[in-house]
């Protein structure tokens, strides 16, 4: 009996996950490849818009497209197949109902609709499940990581953007700041934008730089919802954000409620949460705790004096300082990029 190549097909299937980023929300990026009994590529895809078909599904399409017969299959999937009714049917029971004899998966659904429920209704219909390798599993974790953040916590996953010069300046004492990083860095930006469901910043950054704030240096399908902390009520009428292409929410006036506003967020179908601000809301985020990855970009520049990363409140000593983990350091054209998590 051949030995299937389960790895390669993990990779395929995470590759085409990542397809999806941009895509999917509040759905989860997920990818699917079928391989026949001899270890054949049959089919594959990934999860569409909200509402169409999810990656199963689009990979049977795929195999009865090609005229491929996928009983006695192996599926292997990057999240575990739903088995709930929403938007479209349960996953687990076109797989059943095609006749594949296995599915590989290489994580759970941390819905709780789902949790188990999909492996556990495959299993009862005769089908082999396996849980895929620890890495695999953490690589579909985290092209996932808002979702997972949506359906364990209740809010989205936060991540922080700035950008700084070595000195750790993010603009100038009046606070301009176009451009500290250079083109490859704006536009890597970009892509972490497309990522989010929902891009937020504060109303002193839109008097500041009048901003866009919308995804436009990469391709996308959809733009993130666009929200502005105005508790003074003082949005231009003209500001750019306010214009097309994607949605805008300004709340103000009235002082927002961090932890109230994520979980309403959440309770919408945010999974990811992008801020880009100035000091004074990125430390708000910071010092309540809020952000669960610092996407820097550090430019080989010195400012002097100028406006930091963040404004935080004082510590009695270095023992009390946040300390954070480094996840990855990767050049982009000329600057750094950092993706830093709380220890």
């Amino acid at each position: 009996m051949p030995v299937l190549d389960i790895p390669a097909a993990l990779r395929q299937a995470l590759a085409l996950a990542e397809q999806a980023i941009g895509l999917t929300d509040p759905n989860p990026r997920v990818g699917c490849v079928i391989l026949s009994a001899s270890g054949q590529v049959l089919s594959s895809g990934h999860t569409q818009p909200a509402g169409q078909a999810h990656a199963e599904v689009m990979a049977l399409h795929d195999a009865a497209a090609h005229g491929h017969d996928v009983h006695g299959a192996t599926a292997v999937v990057t999240l575990e197949p739903c088995s709930h009714h929403g938007r479209t049917p349960p996953c687990c029971d076109a797989l059943i109902a095609a006749g594949v004899a296995r599915v590989v998966v290489a994580v759970e659904d941390p819905n709780p609709l789902v949790s188990g429920q999909g492996i556990a209704r495959l299993r009862a219909a005769g089908i082999a499940v396996e849980l895929a390798d620890a890495a695999s599993a953490d690589a579909a974790r985290e092209l996932n990581t808002g979702f997972f953040s949506r359906m364990q916590r209740g809010r989205p996953f936060v991540r922080l953007k700035s950008a700084i010069s070595l000195d750790g300046r993010t603009a100038l004492p009046d606070g301009r700041s176009q451009w500290i990083t250079g083109e490859a860095a704006r536009a890597d930006g970009h892509a972490w934008r497309k990522r989010a469901g929902a891009v937020l910043t504060g109303i002193g950054t839109v008097l500041a730089d009048d901003p866009r704030m919308d995804v436009r240096l990469v391709p996308t399908a959809s733009q993130p919802l666009r929200i502005v902390l105005d508790p003074q009520g003082r949005m231009p009428a003209g500001a750019r954000i306010l214009q097309p292409p994607g949605a805008v929410r300004v709340i103000g006036p009235g002082r927002a409620d961090l932890p109230a506003l994520l979980a309403e967020l959440g309770a919408q179908g945010i999974n990811e949460l992008h801020v880009e601000a100035g000091p004074t809301l990125s430390g708000a985020f910071l010092d309540a705790g809020l952000v669960d990855e610092l996407l820097v970009y550090q430019a080989p520049l010195l400012i002097g004096a100028g406006r930091p990363l963040a404004t935080l409140g004082a510590l009695a000593g270095l023992d009390q300082a946040r300390r954070w983990h480094l996840v990855e350091a990767t050049p982009v054209g000329a600057d750094l990029r950092l993706r830093l998590r709380p220890t």
